[in-house]
């Protein structure tokens, strides 16, 4: 019962940081079709959203589970890095180059932040 609960806590951390990925976006690509905003200009915006994403998946794969979420978080943090990487690797032949590794080791430990306040959170509101 205890892997299929930190399973199903990570599925769902991950399923949170695509779908918001997802709708940013095309809310993004909606922006630089309909205005004059450039890939660059926004470069900071996608870099913050990419950390909120990564954080929402680590606080909530936490808030699921309960328990050691700077685990949780770092695991939710890694299966994403794993898959970018492989979609990276697979589609398009390349690896990772030292910025998205300076970038993805940075996304692992903002997902252990939100998995360790997800633990805290949701315990404390289980006691009240």
């Amino acid at each position: 019962m205890e892997s299929k609960s930190f399973g199903t806590a990570i599925l769902y951390g991950l399923i949170f940081i695509f779908a918001f990925a997802a709708i940013c976006s095309l809310i993004i690509s909606l922006l630089m079709r309909f205005t004059s905003a450039g890939e660059t200009s926004l470069q900071y915006i996608v870099t913050a959203i990419s950390f909120i994403a990564l954080f929402g998946g680590g606080f909530l794969s936490g808030g699921k589970r309960k328990e050691k979420g700077w685990l949780i978080g770092g695991v939710t943090g890694l299966i994403y890095s794993l898959i970018v990487f492989l979609f990276q690797f697979l589609g398009y032949d390349r690896l990772f180059d030292m910025e998205q590794f300076v970038y993805h080791t940075c996304y692992t430990l903002i997902a252990m932040m939100g998995g360790i306040l997800g633990v805290n959170i949701a315990t404390n509101n289980s006691r009240a």
